[in-house]
């Protein structure tokens, strides 16, 4: 009992793991970032937006500008003090999932503990793989007169096939990108 226990709690564990947005950040620690007052979009890189609706597309950029917003940055049409692009790649995925049943033999001896075993114990392992598609979206921002990059925010998730999911999912996972940026919300 303890073991399907055991690889019960892995399975849900590895699982989640697939299922939650993973973040990384990094920037320029030289940089004062409280001087940029404002941003704009400089588009997307290598056209990666061609594998977007155009739904996916404005929750995106909406989720950005109201994650800047909250941070006290215009959001410009252009010219602003730093610029932002974006770059996705969506790729297939398989995760394998693996199921064991133990049966044991019996086992004697006295009561407190100690004693020998006999029997044959066997058991099956069953495999269930599952296809989903992960999403991987860049955001490198640019300080617009130097032109070095400043930010770079990465946040890997799978991807959900449901509409309505997406628009919930979408808003959610850009704040959680945005929480390594070095501005904090100030709304």
């Amino acid at each position: 009992m303890k073991t399907k226990l055991f690889y019960l709690i892995t399975t849900i564990l590895a699982t989640s793991v697939c299922i939650n947005a993973q973040v990384k950040s990094d920037y320029d620690k030289s940089v004062d970032f409280s001087q940029y007052k404002s941003v704009s979009f400089a588009g997307w890189e290598k056209e990666s937006d061609k594998i977007l609706n155009d739904f996916d597309k404005k929750r995106i950029l909406e989720a950005f500008k109201a994650e800047f917003l909250a941070r006290g940055i215009d959001v410009k049409m252009m010219d602003g003090d730093v610029q932002v692009t974006l770059f996705l790649v969506v790729e297939n995925k398989t995760s394998t999932t693996a199921y064991t049943d133990y049966t044991g033999g019996y086992g004697y001896g006295p009561s407190w503990g100690w004693g020998m075993g006999a029997g044959m114990g066997a058991s099956t392992t069953t495999y269930v793989e599952d296809d989903y598609m992960e999403g991987t979206l860049v955001v490198d921002i640019y300080d617009s007169k130097s032109k070095a990059m400043v930010w770079q925010g990465v946040i890997n998730t799978e991807v959900k096939e449901n509409p309505a999911k997406r628009e919930k999912t979408i808003p959610k996972n850009v704040r959680k990108l945005m929480k390594g940026y070095p501005v904090n919300p100030t709304k």
